[in-house]
């Protein structure tokens, strides 16, 4: 990868290969064996964290803005002894994918994942979406419903309006230093300054070394939330500063009525603990998860 191309995504070369060093500590200390594989797609090669029985059913694991596979790391202990994980690295984010980011309003996204999964040797599997990821998966799974078998979704995007009052509060709180920083990521994820401190370093080191996406995600219309018709489950948090979880909610309700819905009232935008949730969810459904 030139440099050039590592600057459209990153700050400078040096924040590239701080987040890469970073990344690379987290995989080396992943908590269960795990094969580390690369597919070529046209959008670039694309890196997945395998982990699990080769025999399990496979699920594939999308993660957020502004993170990689290790956003799974506190739940793929429990995921991975049932389930062949397939962790993501999603394009044009930081992890170990091309730093392509063709546009959000087409095919494009879709036609990179059935490069992604005929390169796994998935035919049907479910998918895991946490925000962005949410979005990709719901995005598949209209334009794919075929090879989707089920849905769960973490605060996912392109259901409830995309908020944008927290970024003049944000602003403010990083131009006061170091521990502004800190407070604008707790303020962003929703979780505590002193509980989460590891996470939210984390998440700082990240957004001073990347050039996150800048574009609204696309609002899918009730015609295609109409079209899901695989089983369904959408988890988010009441006080998400990102996305709006009661219109979430609302929206899920009325045109997927056979979704399971889960409003987290004391939770924001990060949602963690619900491993055994999801785990509950694509069991039930294993056997709908096929290889050709």
């Amino acid at each position: 990868m030139s440099a050039g191309t590592i600057r459209t995504i990153y700050k400078s070369e040096a924040g590239a290969r701080e987040i890469r060093r970073r990344y690379q500590e987290v995989l080396d200390a992943w908590p269960v064996p795990a094969e580390q594989v690369r597919v070529p797609t046209r959008e670039g090669e694309t890196f997945v964290l395998v982990s699990g029985p080769r025999d399990a059913p496979p699920v594939v694991l999308l993660h957020g803005s502004g993170a990689n596979a290790a956003a799974w790391q506190g739940d793929i202990t429990t995921w991975a002894r049932h389930l062949r994980t397939h962790a993501v690295d999603i394009i044009g984010e930081p992890g170990l994918s091309a730093p392509s980011r063709p546009p959000l309003d087409s095919e494009a996204h879709a036609l990179w994942l059935d490069e992604v999964l005929d390169g796994l040797g998935i035919a049907r599997a479910p998918l895991v979406g946490m925000s962005l990821g949410g979005w990709v998966a719901t995005d598949y799974a209209i334009r794919r419903p075929d090879r989707v078998t089920r849905l769960a979704l973490l605060c996912p995007g392109g259901l409830g309006r995309q908020k944008t009052g927290w970024l003049a509060k944000a602003v403010l709180l990083r131009l006061t230093g170091r521990q502004g920083t800190h407070r604008s990521a707790s303020l962003v994820t929703g979780l505590d300054a002193e509980q989460f401190r590891p996470v939210l370093d984390s998440v700082v080191l990240t957004f001073t070394r990347f050039k996150p996406r800048t574009e609204r995600l696309p609002v899918f219309p009730d015609s295609a939330l109409r079209g899901l018709g695989m089983p369904v489950q959408v988890t988010v948090g009441a006080r998400d500063v990102m996305f709006d979880s009661h219109e979430t909610v609302r929206r899920v309700r009325r045109c997927v009525p056979h979704a399971t819905v889960h409003l987290l009232p004391e939770t924001g935008h990060a949602i963690l603990g619900q491993g055994d949730s999801v785990l509950a969810f694509l069991r039930d459904g294993a056997e709908a998860a096929v290889r050709p």
